[in-house]
């Protein structure tokens, strides 16, 4: 696949005869060449004679592999340009039916396959599907129902293939149907190639009337498809949707790929790896069952099977979720995928996970290497905890792991790799983000770690005694982590003028599992709070070794500043085993709003009143109710546009690089992740989480934010927040003593306050379908309506 046929354009085909030689008169070269050069041949381009003999030469190892039923390989005709299954299938529905036809293929949600059609997919959007699934109590597809379903519909076209069912097709059932409607039948064989061309599935070859196959999953070849056809009719409207219906140039040194791989499906070695491959998928599955977990489809007979990851459930009986469960098995070094099972409603939100053997079979593994498999996997979806939580458009399922449970997990999955020969290089070597709990380390006694990211700082905020956010550039603090293997002492130091990159120092001993622990908080999945399993700490970020140390920095001067800071944190991983008892409680927060305050004024009530304003008391403000009329100015509003004064709201601006940590302990939502441009809206919580007042936080560059809140609350929201900023009011009930994190790096600045200076601001909304029209007609210079033109919703720009 890597060879020079790669920079060879070659659309059309190679001559037609070619179909019926056999390889060693298309290997003749130099009879081919004299014939290249005396006839040419079909393409559109020159220069392509050994194009035509590597894809002639790639469409007869296929015919001989696949010839069966009756059928030797002069009988049928090969086509192997289709770049992959997708646009193979798509080119039959080209060449055989026209859109709006009916077509009949298994549902996605029950094992077919995308392009069978999925109403996502062009097949689902183009033709009009009928689609067949299984009898709820056999599992298995019921053929009445689908005859029935035919004689009812009467489709054009009926298609026979899964992506996850896992049982033998009745290709001979299939096609007696087909027949009994007039259908064309077609067999996508995608899935199960491999297993058809060493005799271990049935060989639909000669009964559909057209099949059709990728060739790089259990055939083992690279990424491409084969369309396969016994009438010549057939295979020439094929020939004709694949170029020019369906694409341009085709890849020929896929066609080279192709031959190779045909040659070696067609050895001794190929049949047993594929007969292996079965066996391995029905022990596979039969060693999950023993571990407890529901099959889906009751069992397997091909190289695939399917897991219900509803066996597992949480404490409130919460489901284990396909999704989450192939994440965390693949941070665990087991790669699976999420897939539907039947019950399923949705393919965005499936129970279950689909297994594959034939990578693990060519990896040398057989039935014992399977059971420790299984084993293993079980083992790490039994140490999952679901949970949900409600989002805008349902429930969110989510799940933790135990650490140690993972940690066992992978290297168990690393031996057995080790045993099959797959070599696993060390951290330093090309895989930085992959650390075990053995992992060598420096022989030094010491050894650095660094932390680095945007997000480094409230990780190792929450993940480690020391407070980062009083981290001056190059100072030291010292450090202690709380760790499920124990608690590790060290010191943390910052490097750079910006907390995003950080040296943790730590003893040698521990490095490894220092390393894996903050690895597996960045990756967030590991549980650390077994009363809040929702707890996750922010991420993700670099974890990195650098290297050894002789000794830790001389703390003995930040030691009880440590102390002291590590106390006073709200949280942090281990908080409950560390400074139980603090300083005394701090009060509660009150807010009494003066009864006697004269209204207030913005700076354009004397404009409000020359222009006829109707001024009334709103929320301690004089502020315009209308100039003409309500009705008038809002249909004003709604058909051209209307200009407010909301000089009256709270402004505020937090800035420094501690104001997104600071914000994010005082509102919901996740200020840190918001990008500059960017906008949302928040509510700014109490300290048991009651709701003060709701509010919009904007990014306007990095690490300064724009904070808006209601007229009404701004004095009682303004208290708050310089109350949390200073340290003067309670923030958190199971540490009374607590204080909210970066209040060290902050300024916090009234813009709506003549304090603010030049910043000061006078807020002026312009609002209605022509907004944007009238905003550019003011004169924007060419740049800044650039920036405004381009706005999407909720995002800002200076202009």
């Amino acid at each position: 696949m890597g060879s020079t046929f790669q920079n060879i354009y070659a659309e059309g085909y190679p001559d037609d005869d070619t179909r019926f030689m056999r390889e060693n008169d298309l290997l003749d070269y130099e009879t081919r060449l004299a014939h290249f050069c005396r006839y040419s041949d079909p393409r559109y381009y020159k220069g392509v004679e050994y194009a035509d003999i590597v894809e002639a030469l790639a469409r007869r190892r296929c015919a001989e592999l696949f010839a069966a039923n009756g059928y030797g390989p002069d009988q049928i005709q090969v086509n192997v340009q289709a770049l992959s299954g997708a646009p193979a299938n798509n080119a039959v529905y080209h060449a055989l039916v026209n859109p709006g036809d009916t077509v009949m293929g298994m549902n996605l949600l029950y094992g077919g396959h995308l392009t069978h059609g999925s109403p996502v997919n062009r097949s689902g959007k183009y033709y009009h599907i009928v689609p067949y699934t299984i009898d709820p109590v056999t599992q298995r597809i019921d053929m009445d129902q689908v005859e029935s379903l035919a004689r009812e519909h009467k489709p054009k076209l009926i298609i026979v293939g899964y992506s996850s069912y896992p049982w033998a097709a009745d290709f001979k059932r299939f096609r007696q149907v087909a027949d009994s409607v007039g259908a064309y039948l077609m067999a996508d064989m995608a899935h199960v190639a491999g297993l058809i061309a060493a005799g271990v599935y049935p060989n639909p070859v000669g009964i559909a009337h057209v099949v059709t196959f990728t060739t790089h999953k259990t055939l083992n070849g690279p990424r491409g498809a084969c369309i396969l056809t016994t009438d010549p009719a057939l295979a020439r409207k094929i020939d004709r949707a694949v170029f020019p219906g369906e694409q341009g140039g085709p890849h020929v040194n896929i066609f080279a790929a192709l031959a190779a791989s045909f040659k070696l499906a067609a050895t001794p070695d190929f049949k047993l790896l594929q007969a292996q491959t079965v066996r391995n998928a029905v022990r596979f599955a039969a060693q999950m069952q023993a571990h407890g977990f529901t099959i889906p489809f009751g069992g397997t007979e091909s190289h695939l099977f399917n897991v219900d990851c509803k066996s597992v459930t949480g404490p409130d009986g919460t489901p284990l979720m396909g999704d989450l469960a192939a994440r965390i098995l693949d941070v665990a070094g087991i790669v699976t995928n999420r897939n539907t099972i039947p019950g399923d409603t949705s393919a965005l939100n499936p129970s279950g996970l689909r297994l594959g053997t034939p990578w693990i079979t060519q990896r040398g593994f057989k039935e014992p290497e399977v059971d420790r498999l299984a084993a293993v996997m079980a083992q790490v979806l039994r140490a999952c905890q679901p949970f949900k939580y409600p989002g805008r458009k349902g429930d969110l399922f989510r799940a933790r792991v135990d650490f140690d449970a993972l940690n066992d997990a992978r290297l168990q999955v690393r031996e057995l790799a080790l045993q099959a020969g797959i070599d696993y290089d060390p951290p330093q070597h090309g895989y930085p983000h992959f650390y075990y709990i053995d992992d060598p380390v420096p022989a030094a006694p010491f050894t650095r770690i660094q932390v680095e990211g945007e997000r480094a700082a409230e990780l190792l905020y929450w993940a480690a005694t020391a407070d980062v956010y009083a981290l001056a550039p190059a100072a030291v603090q010292p450090a202690r982590l709380y760790t499920p293997r124990g608690q590790v002492a060290g010191s943390l130091s910052r490097l750079g003028e910006l907390p995003t990159q950080f040296s943790l120092t730590v003893p040698s001993a521990q490095a490894a599992l220092v390393l894996t622990w903050l690895r597996d908080l960045s990756d967030g999945y590991v549980a650390f709070d077994s009363a809040d399993p929702l707890r996750k700490l922010p991420g993700p970020v670099i974890i990195r070794q650098m290297g050894g140390a002789e000794a830790l920095p001389d703390l003995s001067a930040s030691q009880d500043d440590a102390d002291q800071s590590a106390a006073g944190k709200p949280w942090f991983i281990g908080s409950s085993a560390w400074a139980v008892s603090g300083p005394p409680a701090l009060p509660e927060f009150h807010w009494e709003p003066d009864p006697s305050a004269p209204l207030r004024r913005t700076a354009l009530y004397d404009t409000h009143k020359a222009l006829g304003g109707r001024m009334v008391p709103f929320a301690g403000w004089e502020m315009p109710v209308q100039y003409t009329g309500v009705l008038e100015e809002h249909l004003a509003t709604r058909q051209a546009a209307g200009l407010f004064d909301v000089s009256h709201m709270g402004v505020w601006e937090f800035s420094g690089p501690t104001a997104a940590a600071f914000l994010d302990a005082l509102v919901t939502n996740e200020v840190s992740a918001l990008q500059p441009g960017e906008s949302m809206y928040a509510q700014l919580l109490g300290v048991v989480a009651q709701v003060i007042d709701d509010c919009y936080v904007y990014c306007q560059e990095a690490y300064k934010y724009l904070f808006v809140v209601n007229a009404s609350n701004d004095d009682k929201d303004w208290a708050w927040a310089n109350a949390v900023l200073r340290g003067e009011v309670l923030v958190e009930i199971d540490r009374p003593w607590a204080n909210a994190p970066g209040r060290g790096g902050l300024r916090l600045r009234d813009l709506r306050s003549p304090a603010s200076g030049p910043d000061m601001r006078v807020d002026i909304a312009l609002q209605g379908p022509k907004s944007r029209d009238i905003l550019l007609a003011l004169g924007a210079d060419p740049d800044a309506a650039r920036r405004i033109k381009a706005l999407k919703r909720t995002q800002l720009c200076h202009a």
